[in-house]
């Protein structure tokens, strides 16, 4: 698996961890490597994790605008935490990082929903990324 693949992994568990316990990032982060067996993974990946971590975080409201503007039918709050999680880091690599092409974004966030969520979540991540990415590039 690619380095950048694991860490968006790693920051969608954190996201989520977030969501439950509603315990801050910065304390979701020291607890997320403190506590696990992967003290062995490189610095590269755990600082692009942390990234897409804090970045989510600090643009949430204007990413959950985005979101709940496409998700018709759908409120934020009633949504799966995977799938909500999911489709916040890919809005955060659409809109906020230059350096992540909005294919790479797409795909990468459909691979997560098809990995961790259910049959149609792939569908329902790719149709609220790909609006986002519309509205983006006018």
């Amino acid at each position: 698996m690619r380095k950048r693949t694991k860490a968006r992994e790693y920051a969608l568990q954190m996201l989520y961890q977030a969501d439950i316990t509603r315990c801050s990032w910065k304390e979701i982060l020291e607890s997320f490597w403190e506590n696990s067996d992967l003290k062995e993974d490189s610095e590269e990946l755990k600082d692009f994790s942390a990234q897409l971590l804090e970045g989510v975080v600090k643009h949430m409201p204007e990413i959950d605008k985005k979101i709940s503007k496409y998700a018709a039918n759908w409120q934020l709050e009633r949504m799966a935490f995977v799938d909500r999680n999911i489709m916040r880091l890919g809005c955060f690599e659409l809109l906020f990082r230059q350096d992540i092409p909005p294919k790479v974004a797409i795909n990468e966030a459909v691979e997560l929903a098809k990995k961790y969520s259910g049959l149609e979540s792939g569908k329902f991540v790719n149709a609220i990324l790909d609006q986002v990415k519309i509205e983006k590039e006018k």
